[in-house]
């Protein structure tokens, strides 16, 4: 039988023999595979009908975020694709009108592939800022999370499911405070799918007594981060004396706003006295040299001078090491580790919010003529 042997990894066969090189010209490469790949994702998730512009904007957004026109551009660069900008200004108003039925096939993909079936969701909320320092209706100067504070930006609410599965969105101008945005978008959820069980998952920026009593007169349940530097000094004493500070112990106390269940770990323990220290540190080289420029968290106002508070200062040693949640499910429903466990799965809504290009998996197809 005919066979040949390992070749070599340097052979001594003139590579012209192979590929003339001195007649061939590089002109770039092509992502294809990229491409082939978020399509076939489309494809599985039943968006295969949308607008063959819009999922190759949404492929790019991913491989490589840029403006729309830039976009555009890039589609030709990596993809190989070419779409007009009139294609987009004649198909951009239509799109708006996707969202419903993208998320209505969005959420029967994870029922199907992921079980899952509405009973608990985890919300947050991002910011994306714009190239200009103009503003419109929509974007408008808002709170900021990326440090562009002279920047217009949108306000993104984003709910995923406990896989971190992204199901539904929407989008505020960019000078709403976020936590207006849970109970409407929650609300409109609801609705739209006819849920009868639900319960979200939010951390303490999203939750006020407000928000608190809507979701509760809606019967919606809910886990949220609790802001135990602002609760009366009642229900403080009332921890200090009632919890074990002992990795994983966790006491539950009913309040106004559900039950206030309160965790205690030692490793918090040193990060919180780290920081509360460090803070004092600063707070008093503020008051040896007077700024009127600078506030430091434990200094306060007497008269014309600038004192420790100390009071502050008590308050905040009796929290060290606490961290605190919310929630109207009871212990029969949902007992206190589950409920500190599906809090500290928010990360995913995190997760959900940024997508790498590293990530994925890419295989360039290289062109000669």
């Amino acid at each position: 039988m005919d066979n040949t042997s390992q070749l070599s990894i340097f052979p001594d066969d003139n590579p012209n023999k192979l590929l003339h090189l001195n007649h061939s010209t590089f002109i770039g490469i092509k992502y294809r595979f990229f491409h082939t790949q978020i399509r076939a994702i489309l494809d599985m998730i039943k968006l295969h009908d949308l607008p063959a512009l819009l999922s190759d904007l949404v492929a790019i957004r991913i491989f490589e975020p840029a403006s729309k026109l830039r976009s555009l551009e890039l589609l030709g660069q990596f993809f190989g694709i070419s779409h007009s900008r009139k294609t987009y200004y004649k198909i951009a108003p239509d799109c708006v009108d996707l969202k419903k039925t993208v998320e209505q096939k969005v959420a029967c993909f994870a029922g199907v592939h992921y079980s899952f079936d509405f009973d608990i969701l985890f919300y947050d909320v991002t910011t994306l800022y714009f190239e200009t320092f103009e503003e419109d209706g929509l974007r408008k100067n808002g709170f900021p999370k990326d440090n562009k504070s002279q920047q217009p930006q949108i306000l993104i609410a984003l709910m995923v499911s406990k896989e971190g599965f992204p199901i539904a969105y929407e989008v505020f101008s960019g000078n709403t405070f976020e936590g207006h945005t849970i109970i409407p978008v929650i609300k409109d959820f609801i609705e739209r799918n006819r849920v009868k069980e639900f319960t979200v998952v939010a951390d303490a920026a999203m939750i006020s007594s407000e928000n608190i009593q809507q979701l509760t007169q809606n019967n919606i349940n809910y886990i949220v981060g609790a802001r135990l530097g602002n609760i009366p000094a009642a229900l403080l004493e009332t921890i200090d004396k009632t919890i074990s500070r002992e990795d994983g112990k966790s006491i539950r106390i009913k309040t106004d706003n559900g039950y206030l269940i309160c965790s205690y770990s030692s490793v918090r323990y040193r990060k919180d006295r780290y920081e509360m220290e460090k803070q004092i540190e600063k707070a008093k080289q503020v008051i040896a040299k007077p700024s009127k420029s600078k506030k430091m968290k434990f200094t306060q106002t007497k008269g014309q001078n600038i004192e420790l508070n100390e009071a502050l200062i008590r308050k905040t040693q009796k929290l060290l090491g606490i961290k605190g949640y919310y929630t109207n499910l009871e212990a029969e429903v949902a007992d206190n580790k589950m409920v500190m466990e599906r809090y500290h799965e928010l990360y995913k809504v995190e997760q959900a919010f940024r997508i790498s290009k590293n990530d994925l998996q890419t295989k360039p197809i290289f062109h000669f003529k």
